[in-house]
């Protein structure tokens, strides 16, 4: 199948243009974060209701998706019917899964890797994969990240349904051999599936953290940071101003982001022009938060009564790029009671 049926009702935008007569973007930028939302209501108990026999896949944010967001990342749920699979597809994009929902396995190159809710999947690059649900009689869901507008910028454009070879007449190539240049044996010995023991959790100065995937985590996952974060009921997070930016999907508890946008003053050197006063967005489990570049952020949990929960992610990218700083300008509470106590301890 050299060339696949059309999938699509109009074209689909896999990365999308950045043009303007001037060279200064900085007024593009700010009508961007003024017009743009940074509450998207996507709760994925909705889609169960709507569930057909059908697997389908619902977008959260993409390049194409108006209004635009973001292209550092590509987020999207998949939905399993009962006793489901996809039809498979490969391209030369990883993803990240984490399964809100359900129990099953996924195939990736001939190998089955199970999983259940509360499990991260890796989906490594360059690879021919499908999923599978186990349950007869449950749908089940997973929650994808992934950077793929960057392989696609990059031009790693290789990607297609189960069945995609060059033409049957075209003889210019020689046999299938194996696609080496994309098997680091490194990368091929770190886990596939994370479960939740595999990862511990940890007070940091933003708060209660369990990484999911980064570079100290032995997931197969290269090219976003991805995390868990508990706020205790009627508490909040640090206060962070990072370059990168980032997106958080609310699985339990209801709350409020504060941002703080950063202007930048270009003269003899950068100099930032933080707000003197923040943007306020409320958000409830079901929800996808943008933290938007550049900019200053806290999360606070409106509930005295219940912890809320959430999983976050940001392209690895930029900590390549030189913007592994994260300026933290405010502790978490339970930071800075854990370091009081610690400092009482050492006076004693």
């Amino acid at each position: 199948m050299a060339n696949p049926p059309p999938r699509y009702s109009k074209p689909r935008v896999f990365v999308r243009s950045v043009e303007s007569i001037t060279y200064s973007l900085n007024e593009m930028r700010r009508r961007r974060l003024a017009e743009a939302p940074r509450v998207i209501r996507r709760d994925f108990r909705d889609l169960l209701n709507a569930a057909g026999d059908k697997v389908e896949e619902k977008s959260i944010i993409s390049p194409g998706k108006e209004p635009f967001i973001t292209q550092s990342l590509h987020c999207h749920f998949v939905v399993l019917p009962p006793g489901a699979r996809d039809k498979g597809h490969g391209h030369q994009n990883e993803a990240f899964i984490y399964f809100l929902q359900g129990r099953g396995f996924d195939m990736h190159d001939g190998v089955r890797y199970d999983w259940e809710a509360g499990d991260c999947l890796a989906v490594h690059n360059d690879s021919v994969h499908w999923h599978n649900n186990l349950d007869t009689e449950r749908p089940a869901v997973g929650l994808i990240m992934k950077a793929k507008p960057t392989w696609l910028f990059l031009g790693l454009h290789q990607q297609g349904p189960l069945g995609t070879t060059p033409p049957p007449d075209d003889d210019l190539w020689g046999p299938p051999t194996d696609f080496a240049v994309a098997r680091a044996p490194e990368d091929e010995q770190l886990k596939k599936v994370l479960k939740p023991h595999d990862t511990p959790w940890s007070i940091t100065p933003h708060g209660k953290i369990r990484e999911l995937a980064g570079t100290a985590v032995p997931l197969r996952v290269k090219a976003i940071d991805v995390y868990l974060q508990d706020i205790e009921a009627g508490s909040c997070s640090g206060q962070q101003w990072q370059m990168a930016d980032e997106v958080f999907y609310v699985l339990e508890g209801q709350g409020y982001d504060l941002h703080w946008d950063v202007d930048v003053d270009i003269t003899d050197k950068y100099h930032a022009r933080i707000a003197k006063q923040p943007s306020r967005w409320a958000w409830q489990a079901g929800d996808l938060v943008y933290i938007p570049h550049n900019s200053v952020h806290q999360h606070f949990n409106a509930d005295s009564s219940k912890r809320a929960r959430l999983i976050g992610a940001s392209n690895r990218l930029y900590r390549m790029l030189g913007y592994s700083r994260i300026v933290q300008l405010a502790d978490a509470p339970e930071y800075s009671a854990r370091a009081h106590r610690v400092a009482a301890g050492n006076r004693l």
